[in-house]
């Protein structure tokens, strides 16, 4: 039985994500999975509920989660290990990955991706176009790159923190690298130069902390 792989997510970022899968795994039949969609059919592929996406006859069956939602990506991730349906990564082909980089399961690199050297990447990373992570980095688990977002050096970024479109961080020191907490937000188009605190969103340039009104 021909391998299927479920992109899952039949959004916006899931029609992006498509293509991606479909270059990088030309064997394997593809199709959507989306719990919410009242649709039947996106950009020529069947889409189905988890449920549905289960009772197919084929015996080979991954996914690729294709959802912003940090939090949704750790709670379906879950659910398909419990279900034994493997958890792909996907890599665009001109994405640049350089030396000595670990990557954990479930990446997403999107096109014109750039991880440079000396890199460590926990689990279910997106990184969405144009986006980069330069030398010394450590990356925790869920975190999410918008389009265009960068990432110097020697930064430290934990668990669920969202690095918005076009934010930039300071490069940290090896001494003292620059940290974003845990489920931060570095909002779209900021410049870190400090740490942010796990939680917090900030905004701006310099990026400061945005006070709810």
């Amino acid at each position: 039985m021909q391998k299927l792989i479920g992109i899952y997510g039949a959004s916006g970022f899931g029609r992006e994500v498509l293509p991606l899968v479909r270059e990088q795994y030309v064997a394997a039949q593809l199709c959507f999975v989306d719990d919410g969609s009242q649709e039947s059919e996106l950009n020529g592929y069947s889409i189905y509920n988890y449920k549905e996406y289960l009772e197919l006859p084929h015996t080979d069956k991954s996914v690729v989660f294709a959802i912003a939602d940090s939090k949704v990506r750790e709670v379906l991730e879950t659910k398909c290990s419990q279900d034994n349906v493997i958890i792909l990564s996907v890599k665009a082909s001109n994405s640049v990955v350089l030396d000595s980089v670990e990557i954990g399961e479930g990446a997403i690199l999107c096109h014109f991706t750039h991880l440079t050297s000396n890199i460590k990447i926990g689990k279910q990373f997106h990184a969405n176009i144009h986006s980069y992570i330069a030398h010394d980095c450590t990356i925790g688990d869920y975190v999410t790159f918008a389009p265009q977002a960068g990432c110097n050096g020697n930064v430290h970024i934990h668990d669920h923190a969202y690095i918005g479109a076009g934010a930039i961080i300071k490069q940290g020191t090896p001494e003292k690298p620059l940290i974003i907490g845990k489920g931060a937000v570095v909002g779209m188009g900021a410049v870190v130069t400090k740490d942010v605190p796990a939680g917090a969103v900030v905004v701006g340039n310099p990026a400061r902390p945005l006070h709810k009104t």
